[in-house]
């Protein structure tokens, strides 16, 4: 086909607006992939081709075109490797995304020849060599560089389900073993220079470097290692499985510095890169480090989130402030209570987090979905107070009845607020609320006489304002839903308390106290009845089945004790 007809081609793939025309495009494509003429015509369009979809669309040719299962000989994807190399590195300003689509065909070749011979070498592996090149040229050669880095490490790190596991696990161990420590260490030396540098936002250039740079150190970091991260979703369970060879990288403090300087100096695109990477340095695995050596690295990473903390304008932005909960529940995943309670800064550390996690609580509109990573923490905390053998004080007793506070008060604040404004109810997503009630039931039950107390006091108060609103002659509905709404989160609240009792811990007192709460919900559930058929509230409803469901996994078990003072 002529260069005309192939633009013609491009056009009504990625701009045209007619489905039949794309669907004969597509169809156009796919013979001409299988056609001899795949290569010339690709070579045409890139060095011909008028627009950058005329290069994209080689790109997506070549890249079809070299991951065929059945290969193109080994000289023909020297090749082609050679030719895209001197082509991306003679026009260093191609349409971002056409360099991206060609980096990729790049590392197509270089994994499924990694293990190729030819004249007793391996061949597709002097691409790292290669990459030097463009590392020691302009700013813009240096950036296709990284993300040739980027693109291959994650190329490798991907499993082809149309190949043999077998050899993709092959594949990606030796590059692991060859390759990625290197790679890595040359991304931090990389970025140790940048932040030498005066750092300007206006310069693109600079940004972009800093970007790619981030994330090639993320995929480098996200590796599966091991070859067990099938499952993307088990976020909470992650330990990252460093190699022992890279120990010296792991124990220089200066690299946990590198990104913390990152972070503080960067605008937040590029800052929340910097905290995600932070986010697998502290999921490293424990065995990587002898006991002295972790106690010094959880100093450094603690010392950190201190310095965050104090200087919280970061933490405005969505993406950093998100990162940077997942960053303080992975804390508590890999480290236990009695290693934290013993670092230096601990005592300052532990309520500048609290203040964190109370604000955050009070703003409840702002990143609902990030609070789930800080109740994540206070609840593993607290979980673990029984165990703790330290003379140290862990002062949770202090913080989680404020923790509970905060949560209960800005829910209770939160319902005039939706009504009013005719905002989403966080209620109504019912998923979010019983998996934040959860890791509460375990927060609540620290310094319980404290929480209680509040609760009962909360309960009693709004429970007496509905009694005089239903029973006044003006009966304003607006306020009748907005005390109803109160009295469902409270229901909640009671539910969370009592479904939170652990048998080895409890005492007469504290059943006697889940007495006190429950018998408020029963005299609510009465005055509810009363008013039926005529009124009714489905989330009150809703609030009190799961009370009831609580009550009875906790006092209405066959396994109980009949003695029990509730």
């Amino acid at each position: 086909q002529s260069l005309v007809e192939l633009e013609v081609l491009c056009n009504h793939l990625y701009e045209g607006t007619d489905l039949a025309q794309r669907m004969q495009a597509e169809k156009v494509l796919l013979e001409l992939i299988d056609s001899p003429e795949c290569l010339s015509q690709c070579q045409l369009l890139l060095e011909q081709g008028t627009t950058s979809y005329a290069q994209l669309l080689a790109a997506t040719c070549l890249s079809k075109l070299v991951s065929r299962t059945s290969p193109l000989p080994v000289e023909q994807r020297i090749d082609i490797r050679n030719y895209i190399l001197n082509y991306v590195a003679s026009q260093p300003k191609l349409a971002p995304f056409v360099i991206q689509a060609l980096v990729q065909v790049i590392a197509k070749i270089t994994k499924l020849g990694w293990f190729e011979v030819l004249k007793d070498r391996l061949i597709f592996r002097d691409i790292i060599a290669d990459v030097k090149k463009f590392l020691q040229g302009t700013m813009d050669h240096c950036i296709i560089g990284v993300m040739i880095l980027s693109e291959l490490t994650q190329e490798m790190n991907l499993v082809d389900y149309s190949r043999p596991s077998a050899k993709h696990r092959k594949i990606a161990t030796s590059f692991r073993d060859t390759v990625l420590k290197d790679i890595l260490v040359l991304s931090c030396s990389l970025l140790k220079e940048l932040l030498a540098k005066p750092l300007t936002l206006q310069d693109q250039q600079q940004q972009s470097l800093a970007m790619h740079l981030l994330k090639l150190v993320l995929n480098c970091l996200n590796f599966d290692f091991i070859g067990n991260s099938a499952d993307e979703s088990a976020d909470d369970l992650c330990t990252v499985q460093i190699p022992t060879n890279w120990r010296t990288i792991f124990l220089e403090p200066e690299t946990l510095d590198l990104f913390f300087n990152l972070y503080h100096s960067l605008p937040p695109m590029l800052s929340q890169l910097a905290l995600s990477c932070l986010v697998q340095f502290a999921s490293t695995r424990r065995s990587l480090f002898s006991n002295p050596e972790r106690a010094k690295y959880l100093g450094n990473l603690i010392k950190g989130v201190k310095q965050i903390l104090e200087n919280p304008q970061g933490l405005s932005d969505p993406g950093n402030y998100h990162e940077f909960c997942r960053f303080l529940a992975r804390l508590k995943t890999n480290y236990q209570l009695g290693e934290l309670v013993v670092v230096k800064d601990y005592p300052e550390v532990i309520q500048l987090i609290a203040n964190f996690t109370i604000t955050s609580l009070q703003h409840w509109e702002f990143a609902p979905n990030s609070v789930h990573y800080l109740l994540t923490l206070w609840q593993r905390m607290v979980a673990s107070v029984p165990f703790v053998k330290t003379t140290e004080p862990h002062l949770l007793d202090t913080y989680a009845p404020e923790i509970t506070k905060a949560y209960i008060t800005s829910r209770l604040e939160c319902v005039p607020v939706v009504i009013r404004d005719g905002l989403e109810d966080p209620l109504d997503d019912t998923a979010t609320v019983f998996q934040q009630l959860e890791q509460l039931c375990t927060v609540c039950r620290c310094e319980y006489e404290k929480t209680c107390t509040l609760l009962v006091q909360l309960f009693d108060q709004n429970a007496q304002n509905y009694q005089k609103l239903l029973h006044s002659s003006s009966r304003n509905p607006l306020e009748i839903t907005v005390q109803e709404g109160r009295l469902a989160w409270l229901v909640y609240f009671v539910g969370t308390f009592v479904g939170g009792r652990l048998t080895y811990t409890s005492t007469d007192e504290h059943d006697a106290m889940d007495g006190e709460l429950s018998c408020r919900v029963f005299q609510l559930i009465s005055l509810m009845d009363a008013q039926l058929p005529q009124s009714s509230n489905e989330k009150v409803e809703l609030a009190i089945l799961w009370f009831l469901d609580q009550f009875r996994k906790t006092y209405v078990g066959d396994q109980l004790q009949h003695t029990s003072k509730v």
